[in-house]
């Protein structure tokens, strides 16, 4: 067991249980007994508080972070330079925007816009007090229950990556770190924007810019490669937002948005307008092509401990252990491995282009049907060996197509291409399943949006409803039951309080009382007055002289009992002879 769990810190942060690790703290969440609250505390690892020059930075740069208040950034409430070093921050209910994009997939576009505003608005504000991330990625975000978003670890991200220089264990962060950063420069805003850009491409395509077996093979292609525009992956992707993407991606820093503000001012107008016609084209952002490849060559620096980790939203990566000699060598050594590749790819598509007598024009294809194939039949297909590339970059649930059959495609059925292309696919995993949520003693208009939530389409019948102990309107049990499996399209009841069930009221006599008497009294019983008729009798007017309930008979409250009431004696018949005269009758 954690021996930090029970743990109170500074008589004030009761440490209850670890809710992260990474390589540089440990996350717990907590109780504030002062202000009596839920918190984040983030503790630092013993390595780096023996390093007395790694606690004054952090310290500092915490306090920085500290004076940042903004709804699109986790607050940080505390920080502290007792033994052991720690901070005190929002208790976030929610996911990483990593760990939501793995369980959705790619993206809309709607729903990326909605998440990069809002990530934009939080570094507007942090860059405006100066203060710059460094290592903006989706593990960095968080999404809340609600769907805003909170960028998150700007100190430790601004003292785990102050080297920025590339080795195996930045692995995690190299798919969105800018050119100027893989080159060794310093980071400024525009950095951050860069990376953004790139949360921007993965939340629209599904996918990364740049993949490799390396963080330096990684890093060589922000450098040098410009990736496929989002439009070629997904034609869906409006051309106003795909501009948007790119721009905050241009490898030329000049090119690319000056800040967070300017970019947010284009994502507001297409917002109001998808069709907006921004003044910049895809072309205006290429590196021009007199940039010399010998520029290419990271900085070489002395690593500290900070620099060799990865922080707590890297939770899905091994730690590295701290390398304690020839890092200054090691560092060195891929430097000059980054450099050499760079040029070498550089000078191989130069020379090879003027032997071939420059560019040449590709042969154009027509991009074959492949939905509801399996990849293995479409990589048989006669309209795709040797022309295209068949990628998986998904999995999504199916109902329509079984298990390994591909639902998606990009570019679709017909779309006529240039060259050797890659056609990017998603495949079916499936039918998509969901448990039973347990629904019992929830309120049936949130049942019923829990149910819709679950994104099965399922059919939910008319409410049955029942008396019994649990508060009218809430769920008394659900067919089927809770844990029992849901397919898409299953057909799901809800059966639903009543009420506690009526005591029985017994009928009394109310033969001979007055009709009058009888409302009040039928009212204070429970019961309910109906039907009131009359009839001929010798008892006098208004009185009760039948009743549609029998005395004694047991009923529920609010039935109904009608009532026949004496309309008076009959009049007495005299027969043909009697006269109407006014007189007496004659003899």
């Amino acid at each position: 067991m954690d021996q930090m769990i029970g743990r109170m810190l500074d008589n004030r942060y009761e440490l209850l249980e670890l809710i992260g690790s990474g390589g540089m703290a440990m996350v717990y969440k907590a109780k504030c007994h002062r202000l009596n609250r839920l918190v984040a505390v983030k503790v630092l690892k013993s390595d780096f508080a023996s390093d007395a020059d790694f606690r004054r930075r952090f310290y500092d740069e915490s306090q920085a972070i500290a004076m940042l208040s903004h709804p699109n950034i986790v607050s940080v409430y505390d920080v502290s330079r007792s033994s052991p070093e720690y901070i005190v921050m929002e208790l976030i209910d929610g996911i990483t925007l990593k760990q939501y994009m793995e369980r959705r997939g790619r993206l809309n576009w709607r729903e990326s816009l909605h998440f990069i505003t809002q990530i934009m608005k939080g570094l507007s504000h942090a860059h405006s007090r100066g203060i710059v991330h460094r290592d903006i990625k989706p593990q960095n975000i968080m999404v809340l229950r609600d769907g805003s978003v909170k960028v998150t670890d700007f100190g430790i991200a601004c003292l785990s990556n102050s080297a920025n220089t590339m080795t195996q264990e930045a692995l995690g962060s190299v798919h969105y770190i800018s050119p100027e950063q893989a080159k060794g420069n310093r980071p400024d805003a525009r950095s951050d924007i860069y990376s953004a850009g790139v949360v921007l491409y993965e939340m629209l395509t599904g996918r990364l810019p740049f993949e490799g077996d390396s963080a330096v093979s990684v890093a060589i292609q922000h450098l040098s490669s410009v990736p496929l525009s989002p439009r070629e992956i997904d034609p869906d992707v409006p051309e106003a937002l795909e501009k948007i993407c790119m721009k905050a991606m241009a490898s030329d820093i000049d090119r690319r948005y000056p800040t967070a503000d300017a970019m947010l001012a284009d994502l507001e107008e297409f917002r109001k307008n998808p069709d907006v016609d921004l003044d910049f084209s895809i072309e205006d952002l290429r590196r021009p092509d007199t940039d010399e490849p010998t520029q290419y060559i990271p900085a070489v620096h002395t690593v500290s401990k900070a620099q060799k980790v990865q922080e707590a939203d890297d939770e899905e990566e091994e730690e590295a252990p701290p390398h304690k000699l020839g890092t200054r060598k090691l560092l060195t050594i891929i430097g000059a491995a980054v450099a050499a590749v760079a040029l070498i790819v550089l000078l191989w598509h130069a020379i090879f282009s003027d032997l071939l007598g420059g560019e040449q024009t590709p042969a154009e294809y027509v991009v074959p049907h492949l939905i509801g194939m399996t990849i293995d039949e479409a990589n048989e297909d006669e309209n795709v060996k040797g022309i295209f590339t068949i990628e998986q970059i998904g999995q999504r649930a199916s109902s329509k197509y079984a298990a390994g059959q591909i639902i998606e495609q990009s570019p679709e059925r017909g779309k006529t291409v240039k060259g050797n292309r890659v056609i990017s696919v998603f495949v079916s995993s499936g039918a998509k399943t969901e448990k039973m949520p347990n629904l019992v003693n929830k309120e049936y208009r949130d049942a019923t949006l829990q149910l819709t939530n679950l994104d099965l389409n399922l059919v939910v019948n008319d409410p049955v409803e029942e008396y019994s102990s649990i508060t009218k309107g809430y769920v008394i049990r659900t067919i089927p039951e809770f844990g029992e499996t849901l397919q898409e399209g299953d057909s799901v009841t809800l059966v639903v309080s009543k009420g506690e069930q009526p005591k029985p009221v017994t009928v009394l006599s109310f033969i001979g009382i007055d009709i009058e008497i009888v409302r009040q009294q039928v009212t204070q019983t429970g019961l309910v007055v109906g039907e009131v008729t009359q009839r001929a009798s010798d008892e006098p007017y208004g009185t009760v002289i039948d009743q549609s309930i029998s005395a004694e008979t047991k009923v529920d409250a609010g039935t109904t009992i009608n009532f026949v009431i004496s309309e008076g004696p009959a009049m007495p018949d005299y027969g043909d002879d009697a006269t109407t005269s006014g007189g007496e009758p004659q003899p």
